[in-house]
């Protein structure tokens, strides 16, 4: 148990920071991207992601490496495997941002917004970030709820 004590406030600080983190992309950031108008959307669009990056991942990390290693100190079977499953969220969020959240912001950081690309209006990301968001946003705060759960069997 004791290293179970060590580990879980850090998994649920690493979890809570990326999923707050999440949320206020969600509730504030993607619709203030999605409003904009293009001149104005990728250089906002550069701005935020320098601030939110490498913050996001190093919380996402964090708390997966906890949860994984609680997973296996776990004093039960079903504390084990609830921390597993926080973990699996956790690893989901993770694919989504590196194969669909992370291109289109590398993408963004080398447009130029004085130059945009002639054909602009199809390659617009800003929809297709928002709902990849959304995606990994509601697998980190699930990611969060189970690890809330098992928290308070071990108390």
């Amino acid at each position: 148990m004791g290293v179970v004590r060590v580990l879980l406030p850090f998994a649920l600080m690493g979890n809570g920071l990326a999923a707050g983190g999440m949320m206020i992309a969600v509730l504030g950031g993607a619709p203030l991207l999605l409003s904009l108008p293009t001149e104005r959307y990728v250089p906002t669009h550069q701005f935020m992601v320098t601030r939110f990056d490498p913050f996001m991942p190093a919380c996402m990390l964090t708390a997966l490496v906890c949860d994984v290693a609680l997973a296996f100190a776990a004093p039960t079977a079903r504390a084990s495997t609830l921390f597993t499953l926080s973990a699996l969220l956790l690893v989901g969020a993770i694919v989504v941002s590196l194969t669909k959240n992370v291109p289109i912001n590398r993408w963004i950081a080398t447009v130029d917004p004085g130059r945009l690309p002639a054909n602009w209006e199809q390659l617009d990301p800003r929809v297709r970030w928002s709902n990849w968001n959304r995606v990994r946003t509601a697998l980190v705060v699930c990611s969060l709820a189970v690890l809330v759960a098992v928290t308070g069997t071990l108390l």
